[in-house]
């Protein structure tokens, strides 16, 4: 297990798998920390523990541990084992699909940018708007505003993507998307506003993305180079030796334009047709070339 652990982070491309172990070892400290405090009578030693990963509702208590405005992203309700399970599902099959098109650096910086906008909305809404005193919150943990940023994110750059379903058959994954999405707006009016709340917050931010992304701002670029940078304090610099010499003057050439830069309409639809019929794997290189720079336009 160990062994398998160490691979799924040398792997290329591989963040939708390293974000999932994340949030699994972190559910089972939790469970196993709360079985051990539970018998051994010192339950408040859980408890201290578990508001590291809490955001809390009120302000004021908020900035007492600003922190959790990011590890609540990484933690599970250690009671509801389904909680932890619908998020990684969500976050393996999206996950999978985004990297596929745009990376692992972008899908840990949607991932992130989830995270933040769905804390960001819940803090505001819970002090803002009166109605929700009516729902008190100790706090909230999950992953479901960033699997949702991840999940609406794919669904605007791939919207007539195909996802088999068991029971249904093929579904276009807008309209998974906006299944939940709908369902999170009414449950904003549930026990669980907040978490609700913090969905539509995903959303937002997982739409806006890709839109800036296709006009050529990366909202995320800041996350990947902090990243790059943390990285870099862990990885040792290799002593590389510099020789210099005399280079022949060379002539350079403008590099021919590409065939997959440009695509007609027919085109694109041929391909959107070919991902409904045989799925995205069926595409050729040259064929996704085209319906990424479509996407752009």
């Amino acid at each position: 297990m160990f062994d398998e652990f160490k691979n799924a982070f040398s792997r290329h491309n591989n963040a939708h798998v390293q974000l999932i172990l994340i949030n699994v070892v972190i559910f089972l400290f939790l469970v196993v920390l709360n079985v051990f405090t539970f018998f051994g009578g010192f339950e408040n030693v859980f408890g201290f523990v578990y508001k590291q990963f809490s955001i809390p509702a009120d302000f004021s208590e908020f900035i007492t541990r600003p922190w959790t405005i990011i590890t609540y992203a990484f933690a599970h309700d250690y009671t509801r084992i389904l909680h932890i399970l619908g998020n990684m599902l969500g976050l393996y099959w999206f996950g999978k699909l985004f990297i596929e098109y745009l990376g692992s650096d972008k899908l840990v910086a949607v991932y992130v940018l989830g995270a933040l906008s769905g804390a960001i909305i819940y803090l505001l809404a819970f002090n803002t708007i009166p109605k929700l005193a009516d729902f008190p919150s100790s706090g909230m943990v999950g992953a479901s505003g960033a699997v949702f940023a991840v999940m609406v994110a794919t669904a605007t750059l791939l919207p007539d993507y195909t996802f088999s379903i068991i029971f249904i058959g093929p579904v276009r994954i807008k309209y998974i998307a906006l299944f939940f999405i709908v369902g999170s707006l009414i449950g904003t009016t549930s026990a669980n506003a907040g978490g609700n709340i913090a969905h539509l917050g995903g959303t937002l931010i997982g739409y806006i993305y890709i839109k800036q992304l296709q006009a050529g701002v990366n909202w995320g670029g800041w996350i990947t180079t902090t990243l790059m940078w943390f990285k870099g304090l862990f990885t040792p610099s290799s002593k590389v030796k510099v020789t210099y010499r005399k280079t022949e003057a060379r002539t350079t050439q403008s590099a021919p334009t590409s065939k997959a830069s440009k695509a007609s309409q027919d085109e694109i639809d041929a391909i959107l047709d070919k991902i409904s019929d045989r799925g995205y794997e069926s595409l050729s290189k040259e064929e996704k070339e085209k319906l990424f720079n479509a996407s752009k336009k």
